[in-house]
């Protein structure tokens, strides 16, 4: 009898039991961390083989995007040679011609109707689309780093800035093709995967794959990568730069991924030039759009060597006066973007073209008269001139004379300054790298001063623009130079001019970007010798520890000047003095499990926070919450200095009801609304209060703090239960997911995953939508919809741990919570920035 009482007793516990769960609302389910068996449901369920098919198409769209990415390469250069042919080969005959009529004036006029044309061109495709103007790398910096930037990976960009830099590098401007191929390969990277674009409405695929904000990153970055391959003939390369100054979250599967989107460009570049430009289809002969081409002393000099180990002091030398010029370059640009950004941006926007047009006159007006007047007739040697053609042939394939230019100098004799002026950058760093015949220290010096403020001039004016290969030109006269002063005033006979012009090309950059891994590598990659890879790894670090002693990289100088809040890879150790409690934004906007749509409206649009806490207040519970737990009475100060907000919010909540249009409109939900409306002297809020389905207290506090309330009443504690996104909340508003006062929150209607992430990655804006077609005194439930586990941090925790998390992790908010569940603040990104911790960090000092 003993057992069968037991037996009883179970089988009525378990019955209870099972009777209580089966009465338990959706709600109470989820703040038990339980869940319901659903046909529909709301988070999609892990499905292994959808997994494996997921991760196939992954690697098939990162094919992609790398095949794409090479073919945008292909047309750029392809069109530039075409134009940059074009316009010396018409000004070359005009100044043959007129070297003997004395008609120099109108050659000049020549190369400036071509150069003006190609730049008012790339200055009206800038004024289409802002965006597209400079390299594009401080965008997709940010862009990676977890700042979404407007338009910066729009199809519309991606147009302007192939034609615009192609018109720009054509136009004669001090820039490079090679930065916009980065930022292009990116926006190839953010649109292939979506299918969809702004720019093409009416071109949509149903493609449920890849609609979330880290898959999207993560294709941003295989495309960056896959324009630095295209550009160099440098996957490796290209896969650690966008290691190193790309990306901010990396994981250890992207790696192959974004290697094989590298390759995959890097070979489609290389097979559709090589078959262009030899007719040997499948030969593989041109890897990218600039090739340092082969490093080798001649047969008949024993004495020559790439470099020994004494060469290495003068590397580091060089090393230290690029990080010095760079570190100048950079100053001069900075200065000149502030006077843009104070005089230029702000007038009408044809200003910026005139801008362009103006430096492209300076520019060919420069060129042209350096040429003509600066320049020194050189004896061309009969071994100089075979080395060269063969190396023309055998590495640029240009359909051209001679990249050697005779202008205004008698036969068998060279101009070294046209030389280096009238050709494309990259054949005039190649004749910097391998000419044998000799240019002179007074012509080097006098293009480097030249090259140096143009291009200094020329970076940041509203043309597509790139900044590699003007640094490496410019640092290769550079290093050019130094051999001559070796080899002609030192004596030292056994230097090669090559490997110190390239060695000169490094520093520069170096001291520029401020690139070490990714560069060294895409140096090497370049020029093909391993054996580099040491002499220009020292050359990068010298450079970079030389240029930060004074100012940032070029890239990073301009992402602060757009006020872009760029987080580092870490924290300085006296920022450990800090604790979250310290850096966090007190002032919180939240809302409630159910909350009324008059009061998500009121919230939406006086607001631009990207996600709101989804909080209760505790009113059972306060006075022994606030007098009898030590740990809590500690966190007091938290929730003082955010009172006033919290009284001003619930005051605006109260009086958004009477700006909203009148509650005698309907929602598509007012068909589930009684006929009989309930009296007006029943206490709806007190009716909503008492209901037992409701698991969560106080849904609807519409007053505001008053004078009479105690101090355990005016510091509510809020218990946090998730993180709710702006997105989704628009998102329940359009598609009237709501529920009615008279009703249970069961009767809301649910909408699944794929439903809610539909309109990614373009949501609805609150401020596009009909007021007329809400009825303010819905409520809606948020809970299915909030992330009820985001990641939080103690008050306590320190700043290098909030930062190494938030960083590390991807994160967009970071909530603090204390002990016992309260949330007294948020960490956003604005608070972790170097400017923000060093002013909390100084207030911390002035209260020590």
């Amino acid at each position: 009898m003993a057992g069968c009482r037991v037996s009883l007793c179970c089988c009525c516990r378990w019955c209870c039991c099972c009777g209580e769960r089966e009465t338990r609302t959706p709600e109470e389910l989820t703040i038990l961390g339980e869940t319901q068996e659903e046909e529909d449901e709301i988070l999609p369920r892990k499905d292994y083989e959808k997994g494996r098919r997921y991760e196939a198409v992954k690697w098939m769209v990162v094919f992609a995007i790398g095949v794409c990415t090479g073919l945008v390469g292909l047309f750029v250069d392809f069109f530039v040679r075409l134009f940059t042919q074009l316009k010396f080969g018409v000004v070359q005959t005009s100044v043959e011609e007129c070297s003997q009529k004395g008609c120099l004036a109108l050659s000049l006029l020549e190369l400036l109707g071509f150069n003006l044309t190609f730049v008012f061109l790339a200055s009206i495709l800038v004024l289409i689309e802002p965006v597209a103007a400079g390299s594009g790398i401080p965008e997709i910096k940010c862009y990676l780093n977890g700042v979404k930037v407007p338009g910066i990976v729009r199809l519309r960009t991606l147009l302007c800035k192939v034609f615009g830099v192609l018109f720009s590098v054509a136009g004669g401007l001090f820039v490079g093709k090679e930065g916009p191929m980065i930022h292009s390969g990116a926006v190839v990277g953010a649109g292939l995967p979506q299918f969809q674009s702004i720019s093409l409405r009416k071109i949509q695929f149903n493609f449920p794959y890849f609609r979330s904000d880290r898959d999207k990153r993560d294709f941003v970055s295989a495309g960056a990568a896959a324009g630095v391959a295209a550009a160099f003939g440098a996957p490796i390369g290209g896969t650690l730069f966008s290691l190193e100054e790309g990306s901010s979250f990396w994981n250890q599967g992207l790696t192959w991924k974004v290697l094989f989107c590298s390759m995959s460009a890097t070979f489609t570049l290389n097979f559709f030039r090589s078959g262009i430009q030899f007719g040997s289809w499948g030969s593989f002969q041109l890897p990218g759009l600039l090739n340092f081409g082969e490093f080798k002393c001649s047969d008949s000099d024993k004495k020559c060597h790439l470099w020994t180990a004494m060469d290495l002091g003068f590397f580091v030398v060089m090393g230290v006066i690029g990080g010095l010029l760079g570190a100048t370059f950079n100053c001069l640009n900075k200065r000149l973007a502030k006077y843009r950004m104070r005089n230029v941006h702000p007038k009408p926007k044809l200003v910026r073209v005139l801008e362009s047009l103006l430096v492209s006159v300076v520019t060919t007006v420069v060129v042209f008269m350096a040429s003509m007047v600066l320049g020194e007739c050189r004896q061309m040697s009969a071994s100089s001139q075979i080395s060269n053609d063969s190396f023309q042939l055998q590495v640029t394939s240009e359909d051209v004379n001679s990249s050697i230019k005779t202008f205004f100098c008698p036969n068998e004799t060279y101009n070294d300054m046209a030389t280096l002026f009238f050709n494309p950058q990259e054949s005039a760093i190649l004749q910097l790298f391998h000419q044998d015949s000799t240019f002179s220290a007074v012509t080097l010096a006098l293009f480097f001063a030249l090259y140096f403020l143009l291009a200094c001039w020329t970076y940041g004016i509203s043309v597509p623009s790139g900044l590699f290969v003007p640094s490496l030109l410019c640092g290769a006269a550079f290093g050019r130079l130094v051999a001559n002063v070796l080899k002609s005033y030192i004596g030292l006979g056994h230097i090669y001019s090559g490997t110190f012009a390239l060695i000169g090309a490094a520093a520069f950059l170096g001291g520029v970007v401020r690139m070490t891994i990714s560069l060294t590598v895409i140096l090497i990659e370049s020029t093909n010798e391993i054996t580099y890879g040491l002499p220009i790894m020292i050359t990068l670090m010298v450079a970079k520890w030389t240029g930060d002693f004074f100012n940032k990289g070029i890239y990073d100088i301009h992402v602060g000047l757009r006020g872009v809040p760029l987080l580092e890879w870490e924290t300085e150790v006296e920022m450990d003095k800090l604790r979250a409690s310290d850096i966090m934004e007190p002032n919180l906007t939240y809302v409630y499990p159910h909350t009324r749509i008059q009061s998500l409206v009121s919230i939406l649009r006086t607001t631009v926070h990207h996600a709101f806490p989804v909080v209760t207040e505790n009113r059972g519970n306060e006075k022994e919450f606030m007098k009898g737990n030590q740990l809590i009475s500690n966190n007091i100060k938290f929730k003082k200095s955010s009172i006033l907000t919290r009284a001003g919010e619930q005051r605006r909540r109260s009086q958004s009801m009477k700006s909203y249009p009148s509650s005698e409109l309907r929602n598509v939900c007012d068909e589930h609304l009684p006929s009989e409306e309930p009296a007006e002297k029943e206490d709806l809020l007190q009716q909503m209060l008492e209901r037992r389905y409701t698991p969560y207290p106080n849904l609807y506090p519409d007053q505001s703090p008053s004078e009479d309330w105690t101090m355990e009443e005016r510091f509510r504690p809020l218990t946090f239960h998730g993180l709710i996104l702006r997105s989704q909340l628009v998102t329940l508003l359009v598609r009237g997911v709501c529920y009615s006062e008279s009703q249970s929150s069961a009767s809301q209607p649910r909408l699944s995953y794929a439903e809610m992430a539909e309109d990614y990655p373009r949501y609805p804006d609150i401020h596009d939508l009909d007021l007329t077609l809400l009825n303010p005194r819905m409520i809606v439930d948020v809970t299915p919809y909030m992330n009820p586990s985001p990641f939080t941090v103690s008050p306590n925790t320190h700043v290098s741990q909030v930062f190494n998390l938030f960083r590390t992790m991807g994160l967009r908010h970071l909530p603090v919570v204390n002990a016992v569940g309260e949330i007294v603040g948020i960490i956003t990104r604005h608070n972790l920035t170097y400017e923000c911790l060093q002013a909390r960090l100084r207030q911390h000092y002035q209260t020590v």
